[in-house]
């Protein structure tokens, strides 16, 4: 490998600020996917301002692991997998993967029978018919577009998530209650309650958005022909992880932020009207009826299309990026297909698989939740192993993962552990 110069240090420009939003404010974004915004509509459907709380705490939480999965990537030139390789027995490291393909197979099942749901919602038709499109069109898209257009296209249908921002300004809140149920958490020891606070911490800290986020660091690396990995390169290291620290920030609470406001539109909406359980995505998108009217279906159809559409490409990638680097392979979504063949063939299968359970019995809404809990659970031994890798002076040189990325790291892990031993306990 050729290691590139030191890249000069210059101050950041507004200009350079906005070029440089790259891995850790698409990560946020690609967080409020469709079973993002299920859970979080349920959540406030159900238990009204009750579990606000979960959304404030998982923001630090969230930032830590992610800037963790950042740093990692930025400071090696590998991604999760890449790493684990060196790290772990080649078992656990098969063991940890599967496992990601599992969770990341089944939520995108979900997410794509959600997105055909959405569609039939305005245009009517078949589900599974619309469903089909979508995969066909964002395989097609993941192959033959490279990501940083096609990404920079999907962005802008995720707007339409602003929409539960104005519904609550529209309507009369108590905001006095609001702010207990922020930050005075409280707690149903119910199989239910724990269920769905799995599902939130699981929808919000999800384990495909570590590898995500660290190989598309890789990806960016790789582009930029000033740019080395860090070990080798320490020079650049101020620069970059100030980078990826203030980008991870900006990133995670742009996305908790329209989580907390979904969570708050449908306790004002659905919840204060008696509406306390979202079966399906016209009940879902009920919650915009106060600002969007008969639009309402339309508004909520953008918003879960889009997203679902940024989404399925990081789900996919992100399985791919994980077998491919723990077997050697050449990956890259910027690559042609002829550069990476198995990468994309490892995508394709995901994606098939994912339009299998897609076919399944089960209400897109209700699939979406259960993806989130998958999730919630899957996670933990994922986030174990990668702490352990942040901390190891061989892998990382001096530039192990920082104190606070420590100890809000862990205590992440110990949180979900928590709540998902909790909802096993109680189911």
């Amino acid at each position: 490998m050729t290691m590139a110069q030191p890249r000069p240090s210059s101050r950041w420009s507004l200009g350079t600020l906005f070029r440089r939003l790259g891995p850790g404010v698409i990560t946020g974004a690609a967080d409020d996917d469709p079973s993002g915004i299920a859970t979080y509509s349920q959540a406030g459907a159900r238990a009204g301002y009750g579990l606000l709380w979960t959304v404030v705490l998982t923001l630090p939480l969230m930032v830590a692991v992610q800037s963790v999965s950042a740093r990692i990537g930025r400071v090696t030139g590998r991604g999760l997998a890449g790493n684990m390789v060196e790290v772990f027995p080649r078992g656990i490291v098969t063991l940890l993967v599967l496992l990601l393909f599992v969770a990341n197979t089944i939520n995108l099942g979900a997410d794509l029978a959600a997105m055909g749901a959405a569609a039939k919602l305005v245009l009517g038709g078949s589900g599974h018919l619309y469903m089909l499109g979508f995969a066909v069109f964002s395989l097609l898209a993941i192959v033959f577009v490279p990501y940083h257009r096609y990404v920079g296209l999907l962005k802008w249908f995720t707007f339409s998530l602003l929409a539960y921002v104005g519904v609550v300004f529209t309507v009369k809140i108590d905001w006095l209650a609001v702010a207990a149920g922020a930050f005075l958490p409280k707690v149903e020891l119910t199989g239910d309650t724990l269920t769905l606070v799995v599902a939130i911490f699981g929808t919000t800290i999800s384990p495909y958005l570590f590898f995500w986020q660290s190989s598309q660091e890789v990806e960016e690396e790789e582009a930029d022909p000033e740019a080395a990995p860090l070990r080798y390169y320490p020079e650049q290291a101020a620069r970059e992880l100030n980078r990826i620290s203030w980008e991870t920030w900006v990133g995670m609470a742009i996305s908790n932020l329209i989580a907390f406001f979904i969570m708050l539109t449908t306790a004002v909406t659905l919840h204060a009207n008696g509406k306390t359980d979202i079966q399906t995505a016209e009940q879902a998108a009920e919650a915009l009826r106060p600002i969007a009217g008969d639009l309402a279906f339309l508004m909520f159809s953008l918003g879960l299309i889009g997203t679902g559409l940024l989404a399925v490409p990081v789900l996919a990638g992100s399985v791919a990026y994980a077998v491919g680097e723990a077997r050697g392979w050449r990956v890259g979504l910027e690559r042609p297909l002829n550069e990476a063949r198995p990468f994309y063939v490892v995508i394709g299968l995901a994606i098939v698989l994912g339009v299998g359970i897609g076919f399944s019995p089960l209400d897109p809404i209700k699939a979406l939740l259960w993806s989130a809990v998958v999730n919630g659970v899957i996670v933990v031994p994922i986030m174990v192993a990668m702490m352990i890798m942040a901390s190891r002076r061989k892998l990382m040189g001096r530039f192990v993962a920082a104190r606070w990325q420590v100890v809000l790291g862990w205590s992440a892990t110990a949180v979900m552990t928590a709540a998902a031993v909790a909802m096993f306990a109680t189911m």
